[in-house]
């Protein structure tokens, strides 16, 4: 079994609209179970044991507080799944879908204790997952004809659901850890003594030990460029992109300037994939993806994500309610 297969035969990743990307060691079901006993601990759910009979059962429906991507959802089934195996649920969209303020898009019947032991895990994972793909769709759409990509500054232990959410709002992932791409940073080439050494070396450790897989080296500078390109004009180099670190520029009145960008894209002459990095934001995102450039990577898809609201009630009429006197439905 794979480190992020299901072992619920309820729930497939064949099945799903968008499948987690792959990693060789993740355990995504570890991680639902850490995320479930932490918040019982040893005494379980002392609230619900303490209000709610025993065998009692009802129906939770899902509702978006606020207009974006929703995300999670086959991450929640699996969670559900893990808690009690025999609720029902039932969804009226699909991972990757727009939901409006006031939405119910998916309902939970079964044991109450059971549904309410796992609505903050359920709710936690999506909200994150929901704030992580609407930002990608904005910025995936406002990036075009780029693909827009996050970085590794996922939250530690989620790298793995922060970077399916990425899929989910429509964005590219960049490499999953340290051990499926080579990336060639700053302090590997200051370490190295220039990116002509930094390749060599990439070269001469991947031919050694019979690996094949991506390269892509870190250029700060103009002649950083022109070193690498002389490079592998001479050399037969594993490199296959490029990236064009902090050359969009910001300007005192909130633009951009984006032409040493452009004049780094027409020195590469599509030798190589291109990848801008720095200064990338939803304001200025559109901008950079007309540059020529083929990826735009934003750490902030992951770092600085803004969750989405969304609520599992019980009573909806009552929470809608209160959703409406709070501006919130």
């Amino acid at each position: 079994m794979s480190g992020i297969e299901t072992r619920s035969p309820r729930i497939s990743f064949e099945s799903m609209v968008i499948k987690p990307p792959s990693h060789p060691t993740y355990d995504l079901r570890a991680v639902i179970k850490l995320a479930l006993a932490e918040d019982v601990g040893d005494q379980g759910d002392v609230t619900c044991m303490a209000t709610i009979p025993d065998d009692m059962e009802v129906e939770a429906h899902f509702l978006a507080k606020e207009d974006g991507i929703v995300a999670g959802i086959a991450l929640a089934e699996m969670v559900f799944n893990e808690v009690d195996p025999s609720l029902k649920v039932e969804w009226s969209q699909k991972d990757g879908d727009y939901v409006h303020k006031g939405l119910k898009f998916g309902k939970v019947h079964g044991r109450a204790h059971n549904i309410v032991r796992a609505e903050r895990v359920v709710l936690n994972f999506m909200q994150r997952m929901s704030g992580i793909a609407t930002l990608t769709k904005a910025m995936a759409d406002a990036a075009h004809p780029a693909l827009i990509l996050e970085t590794r500054k996922t939250a530690p232990g989620l790298r793995l659901v922060d970077k399916w959410a990425v899929l989910i709002g429509g964005g590219r992932n960049h490499r999953m850890g340290l051990f499926d791409m080579v990336l060639i940073k700053d302090n590997h080439i200051s370490i190295a003594g220039g990116v002509t050494n930094a390749l060599k070396s990439v070269d001469s450790y991947l031919e050694k030990r019979n690996l094949r897989m991506e390269v892509e080296i870190e250029t700060r500078t103009l002649e950083e460029i022109k070193d690498v390109l002389e490079y592998a004009s001479k050399t037969k180099t594993s490199l296959t992109r490029i990236m064009l670190d902090n050359m969009v520029v910001p300007l005192l009145n909130g633009d951009v300037d984006v032409s040493m960008l452009k004049e780094a894209v027409e020195l590469i002459n599509g030798k190589f994939e291109t990848e801008a990095s720095g200064n990338v934001t939803l304001e200025t995102v559109h901008k950079i993806g007309q540059t020529g450039v083929t990826y735009i990577s934003s750490g902030a898809l992951t770092h600085s994500v803004k969750a989405l609201d969304i609520s599992l009630k019980i009573d909806t009429e009552l929470a809608l309610e209160v959703g409406r006197r709070t501006k919130r439905a």
